[in-house]
């Protein structure tokens, strides 16, 4: 199991350093890059999310991006945030994954296998046409994005137990995993992609600021507002970490 899931970091890690667009594991549980929510709403829903899972184990991950990558489908996008992200709990697959794309004006529900009995696909086009966007079309971001984390709160309530604590505030100890594989597996990948090289910088990445998507060469995504790895994603307090959760791609996708 352990070599299944080093093999697994090992080929999401080429994927990602050749070219792919997934930005990197959100800080929180609400994160708005496209600044349409208050400091203090982010703030508020952000620990909503993280009492949930304290509660019930079950992660939620809501994340608001300006707009989709140039020729993405938001079916696929979505996919691809969920298992980069692993949310949900390993075991349970119970996570949820609301995106938001607001120059697109579409989003979209990712359920995880763990909650697909109390989210199905019908229950999610509901949540999007009769909770969400209505807010949205009324030019209420907040709103919309509340009454949705409320309805999949109630849709998912006591399908799972918590034990108090999310994953980010587990004892390190309690992975029960060395990173000692991880290391020797990155450095690895390193040597690998500099043998196969032509397409530039083994840390290029992809981000996104105002104007467009950007190149930016080293480890970090940037630090200004509005790309990946900055702006409001770090507000409010509970810190976000995955439990190694997967979909098959249940949920449900709108527009307003």
């Amino acid at each position: 199991m352990r070599t299944f899931a080093i093999l697994c970091l090992w080929l999401g890690c080429i994927s990602l350093a050749l070219g792919g667009e997934i930005p990197p594991k959100p800080a929180k549980y609400f994160n708005d890059y496209a600044n349409v929510v208050s400091s203090g709403k982010a703030t508020e829903l952000n620990n909503q999310l993280v009492e949930f899972e304290r509660a019930s184990s079950s992660q939620i991950v809501v994340v608001v991006f300006p707009n989709l990558p140039p020729g993405s489908a938001i079916e696929d996008y979505s996919q691809k945030m969920f298992t980069a992200w692993g949310i949900g709990q390993k075991e349970k697959n119970n996570g949820v994954l609301l995106a938001v794309f607001v120059q697109d004006r579409k989003l979209r529900i990712h359920v995880g296998y763990g909650l697909e009995g109390a989210l199905p696909d019908a229950l999610c086009r509901r949540i999007i046409d009769n909770e969400i966007t209505p807010h949205f079309k009324a030019g209420s971001y907040e709103g919309g994005l509340a009454a949705g984390i409320n309805a999949i709160i109630a849709a998912t309530k006591g399908e799972y137990k918590g034990t108090g604590v999310t994953v980010n505030e587990r004892p390190r100890g309690s992975q029960g995993q060395s990173i000692v594989p991880i290391i020797v597996i990155f450095v690895f990948i390193f040597f690998l992609l500099k043998l196969i090289g032509g397409r530039g910088t083994v840390y290029s990445r992809r981000g996104y600021r105002r104007g467009g998507w950007i190149i930016s060469s080293g480890p970090g995504w940037g630090n200004s507002g509005g790309s990946w790895g900055g702006g409001s994603s770090s507000r409010g307090g509970g810190g976000f970490s995955g439990g190694g959760g997967s979909s098959g791609g249940g949920g449900s996708s709108g527009s307003w």
